[in-house]
């Protein structure tokens, strides 16, 4: 039996029973490491974050080579944040919210692949045993190594917000969906059920509706936030506690259970933390 942690050992296991155990624990052992200096990298997570490379403009859904990798433009907008107290197994950090964004930003079409990280750091962290070619998603990343990628390539890592906006198709959604284009997970995400107990190349699974894959599955992805409860009113550009223990990943991964892998979900890690389960989008500010 495998665990899929998502905050701290409490919290996991009152959700074993829930997924019946088809989860992974990643917060102890396998894959822990990294450099104690991470934690406390951007630790102000009020300025907005900002990439030295700039996209452009662009229309909704766009597509675009930014530094060599293939990206989608999200347009600003407006969204509700977190799920429905109707959604079966929710947890208590999804509260729902109000979010603008103000600013449109380009996102990766895919996480950011074996490929992309050999040739941008020297080197390929990924475990092998759970994945490994070019276009498989990197993993054995930590959070501060994800941003060390992103200032490589002239990016950044999304803010929890624009995350969750760009998983749930932007302006471009044509409705609430609990996965990441789809309402039946098979459709788009690599989780327990058929992942054969490894990651797979990315985009081998359908888009969402702004043609972004991977969104949920696959590969947990870092955010640039820090976790934290939720805002109970409505907020624009949202970065997140100035200040915190965990940093965010979002997505879920390939051993994770359906509920694992909905949109809303929430993971925060030990931003030194390495494992065969996380890995990384990267964002390129418009202007």
């Amino acid at each position: 039996m495998s665990l899929c942690s998502i905050k701290g050992l409490a919290r996991d296991l009152a959700r074993v029973s829930m997924v019946f155990g088809l989860l992974l624990f990643f917060g102890c052992g396998g894959g822990g490491g990294g450099d104690d200096d991470d934690k406390g990298k951007n630790s102000n997570s009020n300025n907005y974050p900002k990439s030295s490379v700039l996209g452009g403009s662009g229309s909704d859904g766009e597509t675009k080579s930014i530094s060599g990798i293939e990206c989608v433009m999200v347009k600003a907008g407006t969204f509700v944040m977190g799920s429905p107290t109707s959604e079966a197994n929710r947890y208590d950090d999804e509260t729902q919210h109000q979010v603008t964004l103000t600013k449109d930003y380009w996102v990766s079409k895919y996480p950011v692949t074996q490929k992309q990280y050999r040739e941008a750091m020297g080197t390929n962290p990924s475990d092998a045993y759970y994945g490994i070619g070019d276009n498989y998603p990197v993993n054995m990343v930590s959070w501060g190594e994800a941003v060390a990628f992103c200032n490589k390539v002239g990016g950044r890592l999304l803010t929890e917000a624009e995350w969750e906006f760009a998983a749930r198709g932007g302006n471009k959604s044509s409705g609430y969906k609990i996965y990441s284009g789809s309402n039946d997970i098979n459709q788009v995400a690599w989780y327990w059920e058929n992942s054969n107990s490894t990651s797979h190349p990315v985009g081998t699974k359908s888009p969402n509706e702004l043609g972004i894959h991977d969104m949920s599955g696959n590969v947990w992805e870092w955010v640039n936030d820090w976790y934290g409860s939720y805002p109970s009113g409505a907020v624009t550009n949202p970065t997140g506690p100035e200040t915190g223990s965990y940093r965010v990943l979002r997505g879920g991964g390939w051993n994770c259970g359906a509920l694992i892998c909905r949109v809303a979900i929430r993971n925060g890690n030990s931003p030194s933390n390495r494992h065969y389960i996380l890995g990384l989008r990267v964002a390129f500010n418009s202007y």
